[in-house]
């Protein structure tokens, strides 16, 4: 077997894996839970959103655990400074030397709750690490890991003693995963859960103490491997960038996504394509791709949002728009 299809079989294997792990301790979601393993085997970092109690929180640490990587969690507060995240210059009586203390950005699997709670300058803090995976204090390069990834979660429907995180922030997340309501067996479940691990209040702490095995680090670095590996022919080249290009010039949109959009949405596409056991990149890959990609970049005009659009709808529009490559 080549490295190669090898890959694809590892693609699908964490997929299944996860599905498998995480679904038993998240009832449904099955949705968010794959399209949360495509970030990790993107390489990118990933804003959830959605109203209190769906387990946003509780999806993100049993990923985490899953994965087997290194775990630390900050809660946004409005008075939160950047340090906090990043850490900080210690000066120490003995020595009579100032010493770098890291914050717990120096992860490799880093979950900011209601990131919409902090205040801008400690959001711009997240800036330098989530791009180039480094932090830069009183003029020295601290490096992160390979594999340090942002989860963050916002609650859409709260205004009152939050910050809306700025484009250039919005940006730097591969995919914005939107998580709904369960349907009827889901939530059922969620009760028998609740009441078989003895829980009345609708806390989380007993099932994100249910065992579930931790997948095999080489099996997501092949699974990486895979996603790089994915072929591209030119007519999908042509085809994301027409989608891409046309959302700058689509009337109802004020900013239209940027070129590290167009890189997102290639790989997002591309992990779409491994996750369906294929090494190569098809039309319906970038379609699958476009929401979770797109949604959180694009800024509508004031006269769309007043007729009720939103970039979910102008997304799909687009593509129903742009030409598809026989």
């Amino acid at each position: 077997m080549s490295e190669e299809s090898l890959g694809v079989a590892a693609a699908n294997e964490l997929f299944a894996q996860g599905q498998e792990q995480i679904g038993r301790v998240i009832a449904g979601q099955k949705e968010v839970i794959a399209q949360a393993l495509l970030t990790m085997l993107c390489g990118g970092h990933a804003l959830i959103e959605g109203v209190p109690g769906v387990a946003k929180t509780l999806a993100v640490k049993t990923l985490a655990r899953f994965l087997g990587l290194e775990f630390r969690r900050v809660s946004g507060t409005p008075d939160m400074m950047p340090a906090d995240i990043l850490g900080t210059s210690v000066f120490s009586p003995k020595t009579g030397e100032f010493s770098f203390h890291k914050g717990p950005v120096f992860t490799q699997f880093l979950l900011t709750d209601e990131i919409n709670r902090m205040p801008p300058r400690t959001q711009a803090a997240l800036l330098e690490s989530m791009e180039e995976r480094q932090v830069t204090a009183d003029g020295e390069r601290h490096v992160l890991d390979d594999f340090f990834t942002v989860f963050a979660t916002q609650n859409p429907v709260e205004f009152e003693g939050t910050y809306p995180l700025p484009e250039a922030q919005l940006d730097r997340f591969l995919l914005k995963i939107k998580m709904e309501y369960p349907d009827v067996a889901e939530e059922r479940l969620v009760l028998e859960r609740h009441h078989a691990v003895g829980l009345g209040n609708g806390s989380g702490a007993g099932l994100a103490e249910t065992a579930i095995e931790a997948v095999p680090f080489e099996l997501l670095a092949a699974a990486r491997r895979e996603v790089r590996a994915v072929r591209v022919e030119p007519a999908i080249f042509d085809y994301l960038l027409a989608v891409v290009r046309r959302t700058r010039a689509w009337p109802t949109i004020a900013l239209g996504a940027s070129p590290r959009a167009s890189t997102g949405l290639l790989l997002v596409a591309k992990a779409f394509a491994a996750r369906e056991q294929r090494d190569f990149v098809i039309p319906d890959d970038v379609k699958e791709a476009a929401l979770p990609v797109l949604r959180h970049r694009l800024v509508l005009r004031p006269e769309a949002e007043l007729e009720g659009l939103d970039t979910d709808r102008v997304v799909r529009d687009v593509l129903a728009a742009t030409q598809v490559p026989k």
